[in-house]
């Protein structure tokens, strides 16, 4: 009879998860609630089983050995598996419906994702979802009409607590084939003056500091707006990382522009829904998508 390979124990499995994305024994020991002694077998056991190295101590911290990366991304989705069809059967079938507000470039390159995940474990519950700019978002959220919102960081609602689920990156964006960054002044598509936007006040900030000359030629309150200036080749914009519509590309130094400063992701709450199954829950799924974009082995899209 063939024997079977040996089975993996998924404490064992997060255990390395957690120790991997941590880049420490101590923290991941906090989490799980065990002796750091008690992790560090877990993970020679795992090591056993699998009969290779998968952390190594470096002066940076913990980090996963070649063969680590390769089973992190597959431990990842192996766990998410294994806590979804426990959580279907203690849990009874979740319903309700929650209100997302996202600004529309997120919507696009973060969500898709996360929002089929939830869906797969909570296909009860329904989603209203608002696209509009971080302004408004925020407008929306002070009078009650959103449960969970992600917002650019900057934009939140004073005095308000978020969770900032993402850093990264601002990078500029154009046509590659209409040579805007050799125009004087350099022409740009950013958004509306009238609403603060942190994204236009570092772009034109990076450019004084350059002694570079510039004006602002298209106002849009959305990224497609500012996207679609830029494909028709009449001026640049800026974006985080992420999957650039076809005919425009990630400008920078080489074009002599000036670099740019991170920006942040929020993740904000409502008060009246926290507490609420469905809200908690998707809420859970959100951070957890941004989480494992910003683990190691991820990476953004450039």
């Amino acid at each position: 009879m063939l024997a079977l390979p040996p089975g993996l124990d998924p404490d064992l499995l997060r255990a390395f998860v957690l120790i991997a994305e941590g880049g420490s024994f101590t923290r991941a020991a906090e989490r799980v609630g065990r002796t750091q002694s008690a992790v560090s077998m877990q993970i020679r056991r795992l090591e056993e089983t699998l009969g290779q190295p998968l952390l190594v101590r470096t002066p940076r911290g913990v980090q996963p050995t070649p063969q680590g990366m390769w089973l992190l991304e597959r431990a990842r989705t192996l766990l998410a598996l294994n806590d979804e069809i426990v959580g279907n059967f203690r849990a009874p079938p979740m319903v309700g419906t929650v209100r997302l507000g996202t600004p529309d470039d997120y919507a696009l390159n973060w969500l898709p994702g996360i929002l089929a995940r939830f869906a797969e474990a909570h296909p009860a519950v329904e989603l209203e979802v608002i696209c509009v700019n971080s302004e408004e978002l925020a407008q929306h959220f002070v009078e009650g009409r959103l449960d969970v919102t992600l917002i650019s960081e900057g934009q939140e609602p004073r005095g308000v607590a978020a969770e900032r689920v993402w850093r990264g990156p601002l990078r500029w964006v154009g046509s590659p084939t209409h040579g805007l960054h050799k125009r004087d002044p350099l022409p740009l598509a950013l958004g509306r003056p009238s609403h603060c936007c942190p994204w236009r006040n570092a772009a034109l900030d990076a450019l004084r500091a350059q002694g570079r000359a510039a004006r602002v030629t298209y106002n849009s309150a959305t990224q497609t707006g500012c996207f679609t200036v830029a494909l028709a080749g009449l001026a640049l914009t800026v974006s985080t990382p992420c999957t650039l519509p076809q005919g425009l590309a990630w400008l920078g130094e080489a074009e002599g522009l000036p670099p740019l400063p991170e920006m942040g992701v929020l993740l904000l709450r409502h008060e009246a829904s926290i507490g609420v199954p469905a809200a908690d829950a998707l809420a859970a799924h959100i951070a957890e998508g941004f989480r494992r974009a910003n683990a190691p082995g991820v990476a953004l899209a450039a």
